[in-house]
């Protein structure tokens, strides 16, 4: 299976500065997104293998782009998400059948590893719709600081018969985080909630 990409978007993100203070180590945030044809626009189809097959392509290909993005270093990632915009010709459940059933493979096996859920979103919109892409520690559900997203727009998808479906990666939490709960460092990553 193949997606036919369009287009590939990396976005890159680092907050040196939060409310006057120093951010250290800066948060580091990158997402990485392909516009891809929707194969089943326009139509209702019962079996969604081929999309299935599709987001498991993408999984390893999007999470290498954010990696490299992020200077190369899959141990440094400490959280994850993806996300999936579906042009109007399509359905909801399409973007379910891409991030759902076998997404999360390649892209734990690109970082070596992740004990937690990857958090996700899926929406239906227009051209230049913006995506959010949640982030959540990627071994413990529970690390408060890392409940985080990130955004992206593509000024041209999605068209009627696209979908841009996006995996986001971050080296470290919110800036500045302060809410409590169990820290990075306190983490075991054992069962994917603590």
């Amino acid at each position: 299976m193949r997606a036919a990409i369009r287009k590939l978007v990396t976005l890159t993100e680092t907050v040196e500065r939060e409310m006057g203070r120093p951010v250290a180590p800066p948060a580091r945030r990158a997402a990485a997104a392909a516009v891809i044809a929707n194969p089943f626009a326009g139509r209702y189809a019962e079996d969604l293998a081929e999309l299935i097959e599709i987001g498991a392509e993408l999984g390893g290909l999007l999470a290498a782009e954010a990696i490299a993005a992020l200077g190369g270093d899959a141990a440094a990632v400490q959280s994850y998400g993806k996300a999936a915009l579906v042009g109007e010709a399509g359905e909801l459940e399409h973007a379910a059948a891409l991030l759902h059933p076998k997404m999360g493979a390649p892209l734990r096996a690109a970082l070596g590893g992740g004990a937690a859920l990857v958090p996700s979103s899926k929406k239906m919109g227009g051209i230049g719709q913006v995506l959010d892409i949640p982030l959540g520690h990627k071994d413990a559900a529970y690390v408060r600081s890392h409940f985080d997203g990130m955004e992206i727009r593509i000024a041209d998808a999605p068209r009627p018969g696209e979908i841009v479906v996006a995996i986001a990666l971050a080296t470290g939490g919110r800036p500045l985080a302060r809410v409590g709960g169990l820290s990075h460092a306190e983490a075991e990553g054992k069962d994917g909630l603590r």
